[in-house]
């Protein structure tokens, strides 16, 4: 039985049958109708929704992952470079895809990654941990390729941004999750639970896509489809395409600056959308005294404008039928808002809601440059071979998570204050809180403290302490000496933490600069991408394409 013959649900057969048969082969061999195929497309989006619950609630909840291990900051800095240049080449080998298809990998890799979220808990320690959050990204490099390949392939490309859209609102919505579930449960919840919430809600739609997901074969995504009617004249080809001429130097097909370039380019737009992600919990508790759990609130009004912004940014590209003046209208305004960020950054009296409408505009114009430059890209893979799309989206990917990788890295390097203030910031906190009536009487004899500090507790000559008792007084000494650990704490690392705490805005706001230009550098590569500038000629485009299909299927219809 050929390929193109179905089986009673559409689903090609070969390679056995049955019940266990059937959650291994899910190559479709006609293209899926309308219900079917958003159906598809919404297991998709649910799935990225999650596996970004998964990876990025480690960062909501790092103060404190860091205090149980009793991790440096820069441990759990590498915590995420490790984890990235492991997610780069795996998405390398996501690749793989347009031979080995899509669907499997996505799947059966949420299903691993939601085992090892509910085993990170229980880690012995750190080098564990270390260790199973880098397989943990292992698999979530394999599946950010499949699962905008899955994308492409269900959505015609006069649909194509709004399906990126909502494929884009996975990492925004799985950071809306993280962000909504810790600021409501974190005052009664531990670490712990917040990675095993995150662990249960994997296990659950992995079983929904077990039994639901499928993906086209071969044969049918290895074309350019523009819109629902090109559907006959697909199915007509697909009979005369062999997929293995297809994919005949598909590497070095996407070794071009449309491709190559391009995928760098947005990799630096997104540097604010990383800092984001694992370094506002630390940024905004260090700069502005928030916890996890008022940061996370904060972080809310990001993801929900920019989770918005995606959709109607892709449902406004597809009704113009143009995707670069959006992309160069968000991404022009995006450096505008990041902009006015950065200068909040060394301006400690800003309050709550300024941040949250600062926020609000990064995700809006974030959304209406990101959503449309998903579809743009795979349109412009696509012009090269469209056999080679999880190809190019794996370079797309591998390119990503090694910016990431080498963001996170230089983020210590940068804000240098931020590694004192981590480590010992909270400890000195407390120190002071403890130790305050024994500091104003400290700061009261300076002389007399500065001369018994010379010695161990305790271990001063007679004559020393008996003057220290007259001219401080045995209560006031009681409290000095009952306070003796905490005054240590202060002594050990008081001056450190408050000179981190002064120089840490002024180099934050570096990094925001940082960030900026990376969005900067994006806006000229709008400009070698594939598409067109006006609404106008885009649809003269898509009549000259329809009246090419009618010709075609006329010519085949004539030869049968």
């Amino acid at each position: 039985m050929s390929v193109s013959s179905p089986t009673s649900d559409g689903v090609a057969p070969g390679g056995g049958s049955g019940f266990a048969a059937r959650l291994w082969r899910r190559d479709l061999a006609h293209y899926p109708e309308a219900g079917r195929r958003y159906a598809y497309l919404g297991i998709v989006v649910a799935t990225t929704i999650v596996l970004y619950y998964l990876l990025y609630i480690q960062y909501a909840v790092a103060t404190s992952i860091i205090t149980h291990f009793h991790m440096t900051f820069r441990y759990f800095i590498w915590l995420s470079v490790i984890g990235n240049a492991v997610g780069a080449f795996s998405s390398l080998l996501a690749g793989l895809a347009d031979r080995w298809g899509r669907a499997n990998l996505v799947v059966y890799g949420l299903l691993i990654a939601g085992v090892l979220v509910l085993v990170l808990p229980h880690s012995p320690g750190k080098g564990t941990y270390l260790a199973l959050f880098a397989l943990l990204s292992f698999i979530e490099g394999i599946v950010l390729v499949a699962t905008p390949a899955l994308i492409r392939d269900f959505s015609p490309q006069l649909g194509r941004a709004t399906a990126m859209g909502y494929w884009t609102m996975g990492p925004v919505i799985g950071s809306l999750v993280v962000t909504s579930v810790t600021s409501a449960t974190l005052d009664t919840s531990s670490w712990q639970d917040e990675l095993r919430y995150s662990g249960y809600a994997a296990l659950v739609v992995f079983v929904i896509a077990l039994f639901g997901l499928r993906e086209l074969s071969p044969r049918l995504r290895d074309q350019i489809m523009v819109s629902m009617r090109d559907r006959a004249l697909i199915e007509a080809r697909a009979k005369g395409i062999d997929p293995e001429a297809q994919l005949k130097g598909h590497w070095r097909q996407m070794m071009r600056l449309d491709v190559v370039g391009s995928a760098l380019a947005i990799s630096l737009y997104l540097l604010l959308y990383y800092a984001a992600v694992g370094n506002f919990v630390i940024y905004f508790s260090a700069t502005f005294g928030y916890s996890e759990q008022r940061t996370n609130a904060l972080a809310n009004w990001y993801w929900a404008a920019n989770a918005i912004a995606l959709v109607a940014a892709g449902l406004l590209s597809d009704r113009l039928r143009v995707r670069k003046p959006l992309m160069l209208v968000g991404g022009v305004a995006s450096v505008v808002f990041t902009a006015i960020f950065a200068t909040l950054a060394t301006r400690p009296e800003t309050g709550y809601y300024t941040f949250a409408w600062v926020f609000v505009g990064i995700g809006v114009f974030g959304g209406l440059a990101y959503a449309p430059w998903m579809a743009s890209f795979t349109e412009t893979v696509e012009r090269h071979n469209p056999a080679a799309t999880a190809t190019g989206l794996a370079v797309w990917g591998w390119i990503l998570r090694i910016v990431v990788a080498v963001s996170a890295a230089f983020v210590p390097v940068v804000v240098t204050s931020v590694t004192p203030i981590v480590e010992h910031g909270h400890e000195v906190q407390v120190a002071q809180a403890q130790a305050g009536p024994a500091l104003a009487i400290v700061n009261k004899h300076p002389q007399i403290f500065a001369e018994l500090g010379k010695y161990p507790p305790g271990a001063a000559p007679k004559e020393l302490q008996a003057r220290a008792a007259q001219e401080v007084g045995l209560p006031d000494l009681a409290t000095v000496q009952k306070a003796q650990p905490q005054l240590a704490v202060l002594k050990a690392h008081g001056a450190e933490v408050k000179k981190a705490s002064e120089d840490g805005p002024g180099q934050w706001q570096t990094w925001w600069w940082v960030a900026l230009a990376g969005q900067v550098i994006f806006i000229p590569f709008i400009f070698v991408m594939t598409g067109r500038w006006s609404p106008k000629r885009a649809r003269e485009d898509a009549e000259e394409h329809q009246r090419a299909i009618e010709r075609e299927l006329a010519a085949l219809e004539g030869r049968a």
